[in-house]
């Protein structure tokens, strides 16, 4: 067995990040650019009113003090001329400001009379309320650079100065096979010896939690050359394999050797922990497989510390639980050797240890929000004690 820091920096060391590839910009929200991404025109490409007011001359009002109003613009109009630095356009917000103006005053600070327009605003200045041609960015200029989270106000950003495609790095495809003759589907009877599978609906919601929609379920007999034949093909269609069951050394337990005769090469078998003592992880050429252990707690804490950060590098992407330090909210002791992850709740002061620890009790896991780590060589934690914390990505 190897510890959990070992494991950790053996998995991220071994996995790179996903070939990129080009996606429509609307389908492209929440992935990172693979590449820098420059703007091909001048944003805005013209002087533009930031109000509805009117356009003039600065020094032409400053002269003549009453101007004669002619014609208007609205957004969207063709820029007109204002030949004459006696009079003033009527103009309305994100219409283009007429050659010849370069300052817009505000509707609210005017009075017209007999045609001619009075401004009443001390404040005004040459250049009040008009956006600057490429004053958002310039042509040329570099956008956003290569590693930017496409956000949606990024996704906006580039809209706006007209990307249509972008360079990302795409999210995994991943394939989730179940294995255990005693699982049988929610919804269906339960016969005696039988439980209800809850790993694959475990899985696949923490999955879509991350926008990984590319994701399948496939269903396994307890029988090494079907399991192989299930795991050779989704090896062939994925780029993450997660296997839930059958990983430890039981006479019905056939990941491992499905694995082997896959050509998976090992990188580990067993950690040091409690959840998910028995984590498998291996790769195929850059597939990443996980052998996950049975029980429905294991397999979630075996995911949020093992395969989300996994997923993260694959999509360049941080995606790892938020670490905290925290006083813990009573006593809590253990026998040394294993690192626990512990279910727990954290009100924003202190992390409390919640009851139905047990690897197969997903009730508590449901309440709670965090895991506490409590490393492998402590035996023991009293209240108040700063212990390490790890924040579920609700």
């Amino acid at each position: 067995m190897i510890s959990v820091t070992e494991a950790k920096a053996i998995i991220h060391k071994s996995i790179d990040q996903l070939a990129p590839v080009n996606l429509p910009l609307a389908e492209a929200a929440g992935l990172v650019l693979a590449e820098d991404v420059y703007s091909s025109v001048d944003i805005p490409a013209y002087h533009q009113s930031s109000m509805d007011g009117y356009a003039l001359s600065f020094s032409g009002w400053k002269q003549y003090k009453k101007l004669k109003i002619e014609g208007k613009v609205a957004a969207g109009d063709d820029e007109k001329l204002l030949s004459d630095p006696q009079k003033a356009v009527r103009i309305f917000t994100g219409a283009a400001v007429p050659e010849g103006a370069d300052t817009v005053v505000m509707q609210e600070k005017i009075k017209t009379e007999n045609g001619l327009l009075l401004i009443e605003d001390e404040k005004l200045q040459e250049g009040s309320n008009v956006r600057p041609k490429g004053s958002e960015i310039k042509k040329g200029e570099l956008a956003l650079v290569k590693g930017s989270l496409l956000s949606p106000a990024a996704v906006g950003f580039l809209a706006g100065i007209g990307i249509t495609e972008v360079s990302v790095y795409p999210k995994p495809v991943v394939r989730i096979i179940v294995t255990g003759k005693e699982l049988q589907q929610p919804g269906k009877p339960l016969q005696h010896g039988q439980v209800y599978e809850s790993n694959s609906f475990t899985l696949t919601a923490a999955l879509q939690k991350l926008n990984i929609t590319h994701v399948k379920v496939i269903w396994a007999d307890d029988d090494l050359e079907a399991l192989t034949g299930i795991l050779k093909e989704a090896l062939m269609v994925s780029d993450v394999v997660l296997l839930t069951g059958g990983i430890s050394v039981g006479d019905y337990d056939f990941v491992l050797k499905a694995t082997v005769k896959c050509g998976v090469v090992q990188f580990f078998h067993k950690i040091r922990q409690r959840p998910g003592k028995p984590l498998f992880f291996g790769k195929k050429e850059s597939k990443l497989v996980f052998g996950l252990p049975g029980n429905p707690s294991s397999v979630l804490t075996c995911f949020y510390e093992y395969v989300l950060p996994a997923l993260g590098k694959l999509c360049n992407k941080e995606t790892g639980l938020q670490v905290l330090k925290v006083p813990l909210a009573k006593d809590f002791q253990k026998q040394p050797g294993l690192t626990h992850f512990l279910k727990g709740l954290y009100d924003g002061k202190t992390a409390m240890v919640l009851d139905a620890q047990e690897s197969y009790r997903l009730s508590s896991y449901a309440k709670a929000n965090c895991l506490i780590q409590i490393n492998e060589e402590v035996t023991a934690c009293k209240e108040g004690e700063m212990v390490e914390i790890h924040l579920f990505p609700f």
